[in-house]
């Protein structure tokens, strides 16, 4: 399988990263507030799974072998609806509804309710052990299919993370990756400030998991390549720990506290500029391509 991404490619992804980032910019707005923060980190996170990564069928979301992915810190619902909606999971017009009464889409993703999600998050440190148990129980299964999970940093003071850490290694859960958010912060402030973590890929690899830094989680090639390395060549459960900027691409939300925000008209209107223009240099960018 290919592991460099051709430069339309690239440009395709990035293209894919923008129009989550603003559809989840517009879901937020809508409801007025939101953990706005946490999501814009991923964007490209979720541009790289959905568009180039992950196995999966919109049109049948329960496709036994589809790959899994577990978003543990689930307050990040929004970034991954976005990216669900943009794939064909379910209407566009959902997104209209999130977290309002008798909505598919709650704050928090939750697999009883929205295509496509595979596993009900949000009490912070229990979607990675989820994930540990279904990688165990594929293998059981004899299924080929891999399981990918998404932490954020400060999720990691969670005890829980390291219980399950311990057990992966401990039975070799090769189809296991596990995508840390290392984007500095968490609820209180700087994760350096509140509890710090010191280095976590010598951690992670202390615990028996094959670990690798991508320096610039924002990068969809150098996202894409770290990712095929590990589907190709995984001898043990890898840990990708992404260094990101919480708030990308939110002007709002890289000036000050940004974990939850009220989302004001001004504050979008600037991002929506923001992303023009970022959209106009893609655009250039595609032309040369």
């Amino acid at each position: 399988m290919e592991t460099v991404l051709s430069r339309s490619e690239e440009v395709r992804l990035r293209r894919f990263a923008l129009e989550i980032r603003r559809q989840t910019i517009c879901e937020l707005h809508s409801l007025g507030s939101g953990h706005i923060g946490g999501c814009m980190s991923l964007a490209e996170t979720m541009a790289v799974l959905y568009g180039g990564v992950l196995r999966v069928d919109p049109e049948h979301p329960d496709w036994p072998e589809r790959d899994r992915l577990v978003v543990s810190k689930g307050h990040a619902g929004p970034v991954v609806y976005a990216a669900l909606a943009l794939r064909g999971f379910f209407p566009m017009d959902w997104l209209k509804t999130l977290n309002r009464p008798g909505t598919c889409l709650p704050s928090h993703t939750d697999a009883n309710k929205t295509p496509g999600v595979d596993m009900t998050t949000g009490s912070l440190g229990q979607g990675v052990s989820a994930a540990v148990g279904i990688a165990l129980a594929n293998r059981l299964q004899k299924r080929s299919n891999h399981v990918y999970a998404i932490a954020g940093d400060g999720e990691c003071d969670e005890g829980q993370v390291w219980e399950a850490a311990l057990f992966a290694a401990s039975r070799n859960l090769n189809n296991l990756t596990l995508l840390v958010d290392r984007n500095w912060y968490q609820l209180d402030g700087s994760t350096r400030d509140v509890l710090a973590l010191g280095n976590l890929e010598e951690k992670f690899r202390s615990f028996g998991w094959n670990t690798f830094t991508v320096q610039d989680g924002h990068d969809v090639s150098a996202l894409y390549a770290a990712l095929m390395q590990v589907r190709e060549e995984q001898t043990a459960p890898t840990a990708l720990i992404l260094n990101t900027v919480k708030g990308k691409g939110y002007p709002a939300a890289m000036r000050g506290p940004n974990h939850h925000m009220v989302i004001t008209d001004a504050d979008y209107e600037e991002a929506m500029q923001a992303l023009q223009k970022e959209e106009r240099q893609l655009c250039r960018e595609e032309g040369q391509a």
